[in-house]
């Protein structure tokens, strides 16, 4: 259950900085994405917490924002058109390796 819920602390960790990129725009605050941003960012430390009570804490936070960061760089790739280029795959493509061995290697 812990890390199904790591899972989806990561996921949450997609929305805020979304939340913040779309918060602001040439004519103010957009206090709905800014909410949205709260919103995910306490989702995510809940279930943070929750994981860490028995996944080790290195772990749980390193596979947590290396969730975040591949899927922040995934919707930006799909949503805000930033550049696919072969060297930011390749360094994404090492967190996914990261994240992967760190769950093969951690005490189930």
């Amino acid at each position: 259950m812990a890390w199904i819920a790591l899972l989806i602390a990561g996921i949450f960790e997609w929305g805020w900085p979304v939340g913040l990129k779309l918060g602001l725009s040439d004519n103010g605050l957009r206090w709905g994405w800014l909410s949205f941003s709260l919103f995910s960012v306490l989702g995510s430390g809940t279930l943070l917490l929750f994981a860490q009570r028995t996944i080790p804490m290195g772990t749980a936070y390193a596979i947590w924002t290396g969730i975040g960061a591949v899927g922040a760089f995934v919707i930006g790739l799909l949503v805000f058109s930033e550049p696919a280029t072969l060297a930011r795959f390749f360094f994404v493509g090492l967190i996914v390796v990261g994240i992967v061995g760190l769950k093969l290697v951690s005490p189930h």
